[in-house]
């Protein structure tokens, strides 16, 4: 219990660094009477290795950053970077410039100097710069870049700025390698202030733009595990070679029961299905079938820990690196149709309005009776069913007259829906990106996610009066001080919102702006204003689906999280809880935790980086042409453009704007020109053409179509300036 607590109150100041008195920290996490000594003695230990402070009063705060601080460095593509303490700090990450990175690459542990930041108008206050003095310990040992012969120089430039410089290579041989080549260098000796990195070239990936090449480079960037081992291997062959579909000794039998899977037309892996039916009184009774893939991965086994070494599958355009070998992920544990496949099942019966009236699990074995797409399971539901059989139509309009209701129960519960449109790149067979169409965004995705929450939230509700230690999907109330700046910033685009919102003002404001021009920009603003969810064993909720309890339970076959919550709900249904109870160590589930919540992270990004360079490498043959585009952000050096046909943002320059002297107008959030008067605003749309295409950077360079620098009579200017200025605002009654 002491460890459970010392977690909750770090957390607690982490998403909120605001001091508060002893008492009020009690309350605020609930401290009763038998708890109260456990949760003294965790304070006594936090003070006593820094963590946090008890000044006078009893006020409770987080320590100030001083003198040199250790850390991970992140690097950001525009040379910049921030250094996360290992210990929380009242002032957050530190500010790295460019020139301050002393030969750092991003994931590094350095130690870093730190000063507080000058006054600057362009810079945020109370933050702390600083530089870096020493790299403790290396990220990499490898990097993926394009290789270039300059003057007598072989140099390799990397992808992505990990690295800040060029790194020389030694021994070329140009029988096998060719300038412009994209290759992999293993780093021999890292830069110095004085002298770059050195290295030699350890694997040719090919020509860059190609999908192979970028999908090889990435894998080699994000060092995604790729290959199974053997024994991995042998034990997922085993497994399949002792499956026995007829054996279904302690499941209960629901292969004759309507089950239906609806996925992505590409999908590879099915691991969750849907039956519906009413009961005896009329209410629904909703089961949601998830593949059973603890029964075919023992914990401990090779097969366990090359699954939590990968954390998930990740999911690359075209490509995907399953965290399980194929013949589970795609073999005995996939629900394809007509094939009995083991399941845990979730039953959940509702009363008319959509609320849960009792849950039921049970492990399952099932056998579904078609395979869905999105757009399929759409034009049924719209009339258009096609050669469907009546049964599957008549349960699609059961599953959206439920999933309806659901949704509203959830919204009027503060369930956020933003709306962040998807795109997928389209390639063809010589592996060129040729185009980029939008998702389906058909209800059926919000049908088959309601009730993916729904069974989560269930589990997870199951499982925590248990007290069985479990990962939980959490997801922290948003920052107080990210609120009031979003609030200070959509009220230049004459949106308001309170300095404090509830998950209600948000749903307010989502729904005012959804049709106006200003509609993707503000759900980008929203979006940034909230915090990341990821995976820990404290119970903090999960903020942007109103949900007291939830976890990962539907996805075991991608996702190593929910593989740990089907064993713990194994054990409940198998009578083994006392047992579960004592499996895991608190800290030990922090780890893992924090383990696949970063390899989460790493796929994302991966997935992202495949994604913008092959469209970058697309957009290289539209130099000189014209698009539209939204201003997404504004900075010192120029304007982030989003181009949404595209789905990449570019960036316009200052000295591209116009021959004026463009001013950042930090308050305002625009850039004015000071002679036109002109003024370039946040979530304006825009007009622009392509200038310069750098793929491996992942930058795009933008221009206006049009001369922004108009003139501007001086009166106007004086107007111009006056609005985008706000005035100096008193406390907000909210």
């Amino acid at each position: 219990m002491h460890d459970v607590l010392r977690s909750h109150i770090l957390h607690l100041f982490q998403k909120d660094g605001t001091p508060r008195r002893l008492a009020l920290l009690e309350q605020e996490l609930g401290i009763g009477g038998e708890l109260r000594p456990a949760f003294l003695q965790a304070m006594q230990a936090l003070c006593a290795e820094g963590s946090v402070i008890v000044g006078p009063h009893n006020v409770v705060r987080l320590p100030s950053l001083s003198g040199e601080v250790t850390g991970i460095y992140r690097c950001h593509a525009r040379g910049y970077g921030f250094v996360s303490p290992q210990q929380a700090h009242v002032e957050g990450d530190v500010f790295i410039p460019a020139k301050a990175a002393g030969g750092a690459m991003s994931g590094d542990r350095v130690v870093a100097q730190v000063t507080r930041r000058d006054s600057d108008r362009d810079k945020e206050p109370g933050r702390l710069t600083g530089r870096i003095v020493k790299v403790l310990g290396r990220a990499h040992t490898a990097v993926v870049g394009m290789l270039r012969q300059e003057q007598d120089r072989w140099l390799v430039r990397p992808d992505g700025g990990d690295l800040l410089g060029p790194i020389q290579v030694e021994g070329i041989d140009t029988r096998r390698v060719r300038d412009g080549d994209k290759v992999v260098v293993q780093i021999r000796a890292y830069p110095t202030g004085s002298q770059p990195a050195r290295g030699v070239i350890k694997d040719v990936l090919g020509r860059p733009g190609r999908y192979d090449t970028e999908i090889s480079a990435v894998i080699q960037r994000y060092r995604l595990p790729d290959a199974f081992d053997q024994s991995s291997l042998v034990e997922a062959w085993n497994a399949k070679v002792t499956y026995d579909p007829r054996d279904a000794r302690g499941r209960e039998d629901i292969t004759h029961t309507l089950v239906i899977t609806i996925d992505p037309p590409d999908a590879q892996d099915f691991d969750d299905a849907i039956s519906l039916a009413r009961d005896g009184h009329g209410c629904w009774v909703l089961g949601v079938h998830i593949a059973d893939v603890s029964h075919f991965v023992a914990e401990g086994s090779a097969l366990d820990r090359a699954a939590l070494q990968r954390g998930n599958s990740v999911y690359l355009p075209g490509r995907t690196l399953p965290m399980l070998p194929e013949v589970l992920s795609n073999g005995i544990c996939s629900l394809q149709p007509g094939q009995p496949r083991y399941t845990k099942s979730v039953y959940l019966t509702y009363d008319k309005d959509g609320a849960v009236r009792s849950a039921r699990f049970a492990n399952t074995i099932m056998r579904s009776g078609v395979r869905l797409t999105y757009e399929q399971a759409d034009r049924a539901i719209k009339g258009y069913a096609g050669d469907l059989p009546g049964q599957v139509v008549a349960l699609l309009h059961d599953m959206e007259t439920l999933a309806r209701c659901i949704e509203r129960r959830r919204l009027q519960a503060g369930m956020l829906q933003l709306q962040m449109p998807e795109t997928k790149v389209v390639m063809d067979e010589s592996g060129q990106a040729v185009g980029v169409q939008p998702e389906d965004t058909g209800y059926p995705h919000t049908l088959i996610e309601m009730f993916m929450v729904e069974a989560n939230v269930a589990v997870a509700s199951l499982l925590d009066p248990l007290c069985i230690p479990f990962l939980r999907r959490v997801h922290p109330d948003p920052n107080p001080a990210a609120l009031r700046q979003l609030s200070q910033v959509l009220r230049l685009l004459g949106v308001t919102l309170s300095r404090q919102p509830s998950r209600f003002d948000f749903q307010t404001l989502l729904s005012q702006i959804r049709d106006r021009p200003i509609a993707l920009a503000v759900n980008r603003l929203v979006l940034r204003s909230l915090e990341r969810a990821a995976y820990a064993p404290g119970n903090v909720g999960h903020y942007a689906l109103a949900a007291a309890r939830y976890c990962h339970f539907t996805s075991p076959i991608r996702r190593y999280a929910d593989l740990m919550v089907h064993r713990a709900l194994q054990a409940y249904l198998t009578g083994q809880v006392d047992r579960a109870r004592r499996h895991y160590a608190f800290p030990e589930l922090v780890e893992i935790g924090r383990h696949i919540s970063d390899t989460e992270r790493g796929a994302e990004d991966a997935e992202r980086e495949v994604k913008t360079v092959l469209v970058l490498h697309l957009l290289h043959r539209h130099i000189g042409e014209e698009m539209d585009g939204v201003v997404m952000s504004l900075t010192g050096f120029g304007a982030f453009v989003l181009l949404p046909q595209y789905a990449v943002e570019g960036l316009i320059r200052p000295e591209a704007l116009g021959p004026d002297h463009w001013q950042f107008d930090e308050q305002g959030q625009c850039l004015v020109g000071r002679h036109s008067g002109a003024v370039l605003r946040l979530a304006q749309n825009i007009r622009v053409r392509i200038v310069e295409v750098h793929p491996a950077a992942g930058q795009l360079d933008l221009a206006p179509a049009v001369d922004l620098s108009v003139r501007v009579p001086r009166r106007t200017q004086q107007q111009v300036r006056a609005r985008h200025t706000p005035r100096r605002q008193g406390r907000s009654r909210h």
